[in-house]
């Protein structure tokens, strides 16, 4: 038996065992997770190279991104961020378009690399860290559970950051929402308070209502 061999025996063997983990694990781990079942990263850097795994972003790793829909990639990659503006709108079924890209809110100290990735596209909101949990539940959108903004929260946040957003999309947003059963006027007003937004929405939202 020669040598090239039982080396490449040996290599398919801790792939399996790599491959095995890392579907035990949801699909996606980060480098950390690997390097504590023992595999180091001239290993993993080998296993991306030949194609054997796929880096998704610095530090995450998968076996194939077919296993995913954008929503569960980034579900999996940022479970502490919220959907907001566009992507929240679309999510509730106020835009009758995807909007490109994934608009999340995040604690402003977080790192800044997080976010450098080619699939899929992300735009990080930097937020300070006692707002991200006002209005905050969650959804099933796209096969995966989110965190998203309220109807209310978000509706606060479009007329806060309407510079950030598309012209029409956000007209569309508002218009939604104003024709939406679900709306909660008494909340909206509350939290227009708390984000600074009242005379926004009183000329904006509060005509229609």
């Amino acid at each position: 038996m020669s040598e090239s061999y039982v080396i490449n025996e040996k290599r398919e063997l801790i792939l399996d065992r790599v491959k095995e983990f890392i579907y035990q694990n949801g699909g996606v781990v980060k480098k950390s997770q690997l390097n504590e079942l023992g595999i180091d990263y001239r290993r993993i850097l080998d296993f991306v190279e030949k194609g054997d795994l796929i880096r998704i972003k610095n530090g995450y790793y998968a076996v194939r991104l077919s296993d995913f829909s954008e929503e569960e990639l980034i579900a999996r990659l940022f479970p502490d961020c919220v959907l907001n503006l566009e992507t929240a709108l679309y999510a509730y079924g106020y835009l009758d378009r995807k909007p490109y890209g994934y608009k999340l809110s995040v604690d402003k100290n977080t790192s800044k690399s997080r976010f450098k990735l080619d699939f899929p596209p992300v735009v990080p909101l930097y937020a300070e860290p006692e707002t991200l949990t006002l209005g905050v539940t969650e959804i099933d959108y796209g096969g995966a559970k989110m965190k998203i903004f309220d109807r209310e929260r978000l509706m606060c946040e479009c007329l806060k950051y309407e510079d950030k957003m598309e012209r029409e999309l956000f007209k569309e947003g508002l218009l939604a929402y104003i024709r939406d059963p679900k709306k909660d006027v008494a909340k909206l007003m509350k939290y227009a308070r708390e984000r600074r937004v009242v005379k926004k929405v009183q000329t904006m939202i509060g005509v229609w209502l």
